[in-house]
């Protein structure tokens, strides 16, 4: 789902573009229209969703090899 702004005469027609295809979100229904709203604000939710979850694996990585670093340590003593 993309939106859009395209010249339409003298002024600007707002279009969401689904499927390969272009809507006036001005010409569709309300129940469409809260359709749209709630997949934008999905799609958001994902975003930062995708990006909590980067950070947190970064984290987890990080803990890791701070683990192994700390268990080369030990080995090295108890040998």
């Amino acid at each position: 789902m993309a939106e859009q702004t395209t010249p339409d005469s003298q002024e600007q027609t707002r279009t969401v573009t689904i499927d390969g295809r272009e809507y006036p979100l001005d010409q569709l229904s309300e129940s469409a229209r809260n359709q749209v709203s709630n997949l934008r604000v999905t799609d958001q939710e994902i975003q930062r969703l995708q990006q909590q979850l980067a950070i947190a694996q970064t984290a987890r990585t990080a803990y890791s090899n701070e683990l192994k670093a700390e268990l080369d340590k030990f080995n090295a003593t108890s040998t």
